[in-house]
């Protein structure tokens, strides 16, 4: 174990001990005592592919023999070309040109700037308001960081942020007509339409969503109609629609975007951890060429300096990834084993505290509740979450947790495997996170 301030690593938590991982195969993580955690959470949402995929790790090295970086302002390279070739066929349609960089909340930044920068050049510098939900979220750097709707984030850096509109999510289990409601503004996805005539549309510059919810909803789902509406009041308003996949892209909710089912594409979208299966940090910003053909006939380039965008060994990294995917059809298999990985999920919906199981393809959320027929939310503090995570890594099982997303209070435990996991793992995953789940109610003292 490793802990603060043992050592010289500034750790992500300055209040936990750390298990030191020595190695990592398929599913399954190995500390330096030996134990093995499954990682059902692909860490962080990023090891789709599994651990330990050698092929790619030797990607990435040959590139870096070969020439490990350039200036992205200088010279291209054939990592970042074939990259972008292999992703324009497998983009939503019209999506592509691929602007690479090293996180999901770099892409979001970028993309938000590109979005304004787009209608600066189109002569209409008014076009300056971004809208978003709430709950939400789409990153760490200031501008993100600003559309993205997590309180507990933005307490210490307030000041620096800016005004962004917030509409709700469609979040059905927390919603008064539970996702049902034809004319409900937040599920069939009219809050957009009332944000942009109260903030004018000429002086709206984009939307900017999650197309299935991540941690912040729980892998909420919106309902069929709800894109599709979108898409034409974004068309109708002269507003860009730019849609967050840093979770759901790269084939994690069963399609290689999550807007595929909804038969609609946006005018940006983000790529990030998936990209690469954790193996390099990769994301990218992939647009459609009206919006590069405007910055070309303009400025001629992204106002978005990065050292390390374009860089040959993540591209490298990346294409091995993609081809990967597409050579062991995983999204395929993501498909086929999310439906039985929601199947087996279903007996979670039985132990007390859970109100809700949801999700597509392989990512789900479990959202925790005091009370199943109101839907109240523990007490934020009892730190559900925090202590189901703790004891669920104590049993050898990795989840993401999320809180506050039902007015400051709420608690989901995010399951996110990688494509490779097969039927037994699936059962072992259910068996820990009910063994955990148990060991928390005797932990904060509630009575199953």
């Amino acid at each position: 174990m490793r802990r603060y301030p043992e050592g010289h690593v500034f750790y992500r938590k300055l209040t936990r001990s750390f298990p030191k991982i020595v190695r990592g195969d398929g599913c399954w993580l190995e500390d330096e005592t030996g134990k093995r955690y499954l990682d059902a959470a692909g860490g962080a949402f990023v090891a789709n592919l599994g651990h330990g995929v050698h092929e790619i790790a030797e990607a990435a090295g040959r590139q870096a023999q070969q020439v490990a970086y350039v200036n992205g302002t200088a010279f291209t390279t054939a990592a970042a070309e074939d990259l972008a070739a292999e992703l324009a066929p497998l983009s939503p349609p019209g999506l592509d040109r691929f602007y690479f960089l090293g996180s999901g909340s770099e892409a979001v930044e970028a993309a938000l700037k590109l979005a304004r920068q787009y209608w600066v050049e189109r002569g209409k510098p008014s076009k300056k308001k971004l809208i978003a939900r709430s709950p939400g979220y789409h990153g760490n750097t200031l501008l993100a960081l600003s559309a993205s709707a997590r309180g507990h984030y933005k307490t210490y850096f307030a000041d620096w942020l800016v005004d962004v509109a917030m509409i709700p999510a469609p979040y059905a289990y927390r919603c008064s007509c539970r996702g049902e409601g034809k004319e409900c503004p937040a599920c069939s996805g009219s809050a957009l339409e009332d944000a942009i005539r109260r903030e004018g549309a000429e002086n709206v510059c984009a939307f900017i969503a999650e197309p299935v919810g991540g941690s912040s909803t729980g892998a909420s789902v919106p309902r069929a109609d709800y894109y599709g509406r979108v898409r034409e009041i974004c068309d109708r308003h002269g507003v860009l629609f730019i849609a967050d996949e840093v979770l759901t892209g790269a084939g994690r909710t069963g399609t290689w975007s999550a807007l595929e089912p909804y038969g609609v594409a946006p005018d940006i979208m983000t790529y990030g951890k998936g990209l690469s299966g954790g193996y390099v940090p990769l994301s990218a910003v992939a647009a459609s060429r009206k919006i590069v053909d405007t910055i070309a006939a303009g400025s001629g380039a992204l106002a978005h300096a990065q050292t390390f965008s374009h860089n040959p060994v993540a591209c490298a990294a990346g294409l091995a990834a993609v081809r990967h995917i597409k050579r062991h059809k995983l999204v395929e298999r993501c498909r086929k084993t999310g439906e039985l990985f929601h199947a087996k999920l279903e007996a979670l919906a039985d132990l007390h505290a859970v109100g809700d199981v949801r999700g597509r393809g392989l990512l789900a959320g479990v959202e925790f509740v005091e009370d199943k027929v109101s839907r109240r939310p523990f007490p934020r503090a009892l730190r559900f979450a925090e202590t189901f995570t703790e004891l669920a890594q104590d049993e050898g099982l990795v989840v993401w947790p999320n809180v506050g997303h039902a007015d400051g209070e709420g608690d989901l435990a995010m399951l996110a495997p990688p494509f490779i996991i097969g039927d037994n793992e699936l059962d072992e995953l259910v068996t820990r996170f009910t063994r955990a789940l148990e060991r928390t109610l005797k932990s904060v003292h509630v009575k199953a």
